[in-house]
């Protein structure tokens, strides 16, 4: 065999109880549908306790870039299996504590294989006597520079020094799918960054103005989707032409209301996109309070237009931690870029922070935007957004 694997760890999988094979094939298969494109020679192999890679002729620095971006990874190691033997064991051990630079070390080994001669306490004194009398290392069992770790299995014992943290969190689509709603700004992609990571498959919807918006727009779009898409590979997008309705409303609801009812309106659009796709919900970039239409008496007089629930991942996070998160994902640049989306072109200065409801039946009793509506969906264009582009479906 090749004795150079990755070793997955599934973190919170790993509490899953009886669902637990379902989670662990559903990250393997997250994990093949990742790395098979770039990296054909890889084998998989998933076990309930860890999913193993074969390398082959791979090169493993290139592996673990796209090993880190995939949700429901705990962490992974890249491991040596040699044979069950404690001397090319203590042997191992010792060359990798010559090649760091380590002053103290710590040996922390696993039993797997009951019938190994030696138990984990006599296989760490062993091995920490060979680098001890062959090197001028320290142990240190409480803050180690290198923790040697060996897990010796029934076939092969498995060697290594090093642990690579991952996303954490579920495998894209064990939770199903939602819809989120994406308006380019730094908000929405940290919220799908948030969701994917929590296992939920997304689709996007975007609202449209044009001419009032323009093509760049849809650019932005695209370049958020495409960082989003190392998370989740294809994604596709529904843009809305929202245009007529957005004048309508400026004409019926005066400036104070008219954020309010162009929200409620995104929502019946997005709700009718959500049922017709078997989308479980809709999903949003709204941070309680952070302007006129997020407050809670906003909120839940906007939430009211549907039925569909809505998951906010940012509802009470601070802007200067998604500002963190949009440039650790590497959005931030995108999303400020400076074209105006549809929630932004028609500048309101009195935007209500606490709409009545009564007042927005009113408001809503002058004009049956049902046809507008209705007319939007029929026309809303679809694309399947993924690294490798592709045309509308």
């Amino acid at each position: 065999m090749n004795n150079n694997l990755i070793l997955v760890r599934f973190g919170e999988l790993s509490t899953k109880g009886h669902n637990k094979n379902t989670f662990i094939k559903k990250l393997n298969d997250n994990i093949k549908q990742s790395l098979k494109p770039h990296f054909p020679t890889l084998q998989y192999e998933a076990r309930h306790d860890h999913i193993y890679i074969t390398l082959n002729d791979e090169n493993y620095d290139d592996v673990k870039e796209y090993l880190k971006k995939i949700p429901g990874l705990s962490s992974f190691s890249l491991v040596k299996a040699i044979p069950n033997d404690i001397e090319i064991i203590a042997e191992e051990a010792l060359n990798i504590a010559k090649n760091s630079q380590a002053k103290t070390f710590k040996i922390i080994s696993k039993r797997v294989n009951k019938l190994f001669p030696m138990h984990s306490d006599e296989i760490n004194r062993y091995v920490a006597s060979k680098i001890l009398h062959n090197t001028d290392k320290k142990v240190d069992v409480h803050n180690p520079e290198l923790e040697v770790r060996i897990m010796v299995r029934d076939a092969f014992t498995y060697i290594y020094c090093e642990k690579e943290e991952g996303l954490n969190g579920y495998p894209l689509g064990i939770a199903g799918k939602a819809l989120m709603l994406l308006s380019g700004g730094i908000d929405s992609p940290v919220a799908s960054y948030l969701m994917m990571k929590r296992g939920i498959r997304l689709e996007m919807i975007h609202f449209a103005a044009p001419p009032y918006t323009s093509e760049k727009v849809l650019e932005k779009i695209t370049d958020l989707m495409h960082k989003l898409n190392v998370y989740q590979p294809e994604i596709k997008l529904y843009i809305v032409p929202f245009t007529k309705i957005q004048e309508k409303i400026y004409e019926v609801a005066g400036t104070s209301y008219a954020i309010t009812i162009m929200r409620r309106m995104m929502l019946r659009i997005a709700e009718s996109t959500a049922h017709f796709n078997n989308d479980l919900v809709l999903t949003t970039g709204e941070s309680v309070g952070q302007v006129a239409s997020q407050t809670l008496k906003s909120i839940v007089a906007i939430e009211d237009a549907i039925h569909m629930p809505i998951i906010r991942p940012l509802a009470t996070t601070d802007k200067i931690d998604i500002i963190k998160i949009s440039q650790a994902i590497d959005t931030y640049d995108i999303s400020i870029r400076p074209y105006e989306d549809c929630c932004t072109i028609f500048k309101v200065k009195d935007p209500t922070t606490c709409p009545h409801m009564d007042k927005i039946k009113e408001i809503e009793a002058k004009f049956d935007f049902t046809p507008l509506i209705q007319e939007a969906i029929n026309n809303t264009e679809k694309r399947i957004i993924s690294l490798e582009e592709k045309d509308e479906f």
